[in-house]
């Protein structure tokens, strides 16, 4: 396992982190959770990611039993926050209220002093930025999160969170968690050179498409147990299960097979050559999918093969 530092600061990543969106809490069995985690760990994971709206806590329950019995200094865990949590008025946003209660939430939730990241998990257009920030601060100075990070935040809306850190001598942004993969490319426009600009670090979540980048639902097959083919989920997939992307996905196996490697692996290995992104952000519901992963930590694209790709996702 390869590690890079997460942005500008001294705060080091594996290449490949470990994410708990859809998958415990609910689909999958704790004790399965546990193993694939386990097995993670083992494998020279150090970052694990969760969220309080993760099945309204139990992800991240999950998480943290699982790795209650490594050293706490070993592991980098997150959380975060924006969406709903009850059905009143300040149960969710990015208020002073409602980040300060549900940092102490998932605090109690994980039996943890204090998480590595806390993210806004969207922007919240109905709080004042410096509202939220303030807040953020005021937790790192209690210790209880030790970085600060936003995700699927746009270009002119972290450029407005640095201006009003910096104005008010508040704790940076240091780390953005977008969507990024060969199908969904759109930070490379601005969202990248606004974060390399100011010292802040991607950490992609879904670098397979929601397994659509594995091969497995080409000619539109949705196999038993799959996430395409669970109900309440699938709509996150289906909008790109079309003869255009199953075109690109063939391809793209083709180069795969030539220089020795899985689509999944060429698939997190094009996301991991922008130096910008710290870490590709994976689910796995069991521990061969995340032995699986991990091996495309420290592989090395060719300009050519690089080239090659550009040429089938135009």
């Amino acid at each position: 396992m390869q590690y890079r530092r997460l942005g500008r600061t001294g705060l080091k990543v594996s290449e490949i982190s470990l994410g708990s969106w859809l998958t415990y809490g609910k689909s999958v069995e704790d004790n399965i959770a546990e193993k694939t985690i386990h097995k993670a760990y083992e494998l020279g994971i150090n970052f694990f990611d969760s969220a309080n709206v993760y099945e309204r806590g139990e992800g991240e329950r999950v998480m943290a039993q699982a790795l209650k019995e490594y050293p706490r200094e070993s592991y980098v865990i997150t959380t975060k926050a924006f969406w709903p949590m009850g059905e009143g008025p300040n149960d969710r946003g990015l208020s002073r209220k409602h980040v300060i209660e549900q940092v102490n939430g998932s605090l109690q939730r994980m039996n943890l002093d204090y998480v590595d990241i806390f993210y806004c998990h969207r922007y919240d257009p109905e709080t004042p930025v410096e509202e939220t920030l303030r807040a953020i601060d005021d937790l790192i100075r209690q210790g209880k999160i030790l970085y600060a990070g936003v995700s699927e935040w746009s270009a002119a809306q972290i450029e407005e969170a640095v201006g009003i850190a910096d104005k008010f001598l508040l704790d940076r942004i240091v780390v953005n968690q977008p969507q990024y993969n060969m199908l969904h490319r759109y930070i490379e426009q601005e969202v990248i050179p606004v974060s390399e600009k100011h010292g802040i670090g991607q950490v992609v979540f879904s670098p397979l498409a929601q397994g659509v980048l594995t091969g497995k639902y080409k000619g539109g097959n949705l196999p038993e147990n799959s996430r395409a083919a669970n109900g309440s989920i699938n709509q996150f997939i289906t909008g790109m299960l079309n003869e255009d992307v199953s075109s690109k996905v063939e391809q793209l196996e083709v180069v795969a097979k030539e220089i020795d490697v899985t689509l999944p692996e060429l698939a997190i290995a094009w996301i991991l050559r922008q130096p910008n992104v710290a870490s590709a952000l994976v689910g796995a519901s069991k521990p061969e999918q995340i032995e699986a992963n991990v091996k495309a930590s420290g592989i090395q694209l060719q300009e050519d093969v690089v080239a090659r790709i550009e040429t089938i996702l135009a």
